[in-house]
């Protein structure tokens, strides 16, 4: 598996797009939803959440053009996020490319003598292993990590289980200009067309999902101008996505099928990406309270993604300066 994933993150060098990627872009291949066998297969926890997010978007067109999209979110939310081709809506978002907002955070930070990463901070009401976390306003909260001096935000969609919505992405692509990840149990391309008339610099695909569709759905992000975090939790997820071209790899420390964390998970995975050949973007997730937690991330990984802690401490700005080792 040496050198898969390239030599640096997509987008990393910040400039005008090369000639013909308009045209790249607006011929991206939708990727077939999630099929019955798949959906059944995910155990646990997961499986249920991906199966009820599979119903929410059965009705929904495996393929459809984006300024359709965009239309219909005009007019449902009044809306001045939406968005027409990738070309235009690059034109009109200002915010940095997500993989390299991580690593020139993770270099600040180095140069100021704080922990060595960057932080990409959660707008998280609620999760399957906490119950009800905090009733957070998402506009205000990622105001709020922003003063602490998060690289990106995470902002959950899925309703049930996160108390997430949509429309929070939307507001929060209005209200800040940090990079956005889309936090989302991906089985359905619409959700991916979704992330980018929201406003998201990036989409979560989670191997634990998607399976060996992972590849499939992080092409069609990429045709649609979204970075991908592709996220794994054990070996044989992260051979599928560096086979898969992923250039930001997430290893989430919490078994999603049983919900337990372990801190070992993400140093012994990221490590293993590195030895064989792996140079993209790295994010440790899951289960990072202090700044003593991040010793064995801190010279390994590039980022962290931190929910729970942050979004359940009542001073979202002090507690994410407290982590990144600033008090």
């Amino acid at each position: 598996m040496a050198g898969r994933g390239g030599s640096e993150p997509e987008g990393s060098g910040g400039g005008a797009e090369p000639a013909g990627a308009a045209s790249s872009r607006a011929s991206a291949v939708a990727p077939a939803p999630l099929g019955e066998a798949r959906l059944a297969a995910i155990p646990g926890v997961l499986g249920k959440i991906a199966r009820e997010r599979a119903a929410d978007h059965a009705s929904a067109p495996r393929d459809r053009g984006l300024t359709d999209r965009t239309e219909r979110d005009r007019e449902h939310d009044g809306a001045s996020h939406g968005v027409g081709a990738p070309t235009e809506r690059a034109e009109r978002d200002p915010r940095p490319v997500f993989s390299a907002a991580l690593l020139a955070a993770k270099h600040e930070a180095a140069a100021a003598g704080l922990t060595p990463l960057a932080f990409i901070t959660e707008i998280k009401r609620s999760s399957p292993s906490q119950g009800h976390i905090a009733p957070l306003d998402p506009v205000r909260a990622a105001r709020e990590y922003l003063a602490g001096g998060a690289a990106a935000l995470s902002v959950l969609t899925e309703p049930r289980h996160f108390g997430g919505d949509l429309a929070h992405l939307r507001a929060v692509a209005g209200a800040v200009p940090l990079p956005l990840l889309r936090k989302e149990f991906v089985v359905h391309p619409e959700q991916v067309r979704e992330a980018v008339a929201a406003g998201a610099s990036a989409v979560l695909l989670m191997v634990s999902v998607l399976g060996e569709a992972t590849g499939e759905y992080l092409r069609y992000a990429k045709g649609l101008g979204l970075e991908a975090l592709v996220e794994v939790h054990d070996a044989g997820e992260l051979a599928v996505a560096l086979e898969a071209g992923a250039r930001v790899l997430g290893v989430n420390n919490r078994d999603l099928t049983t919900l337990a964390v372990d801190l070992g998970t993400a140093p012994k995975l990221i490590a293993a990406a590195r030895e064989s050949g792996y140079a993209g973007v790295s994010v440790a997730e899951s289960g990072y309270a202090t700044n003593a937690d991040l010793a064995s991330v801190a010279h390994l990984a590039d980022a962290v993604l931190v929910g729970t802690s942050l979004a359940g401490s009542g001073d979202l700005t002090g507690a994410l300066r407290r982590l990144r080792g600033m008090a």
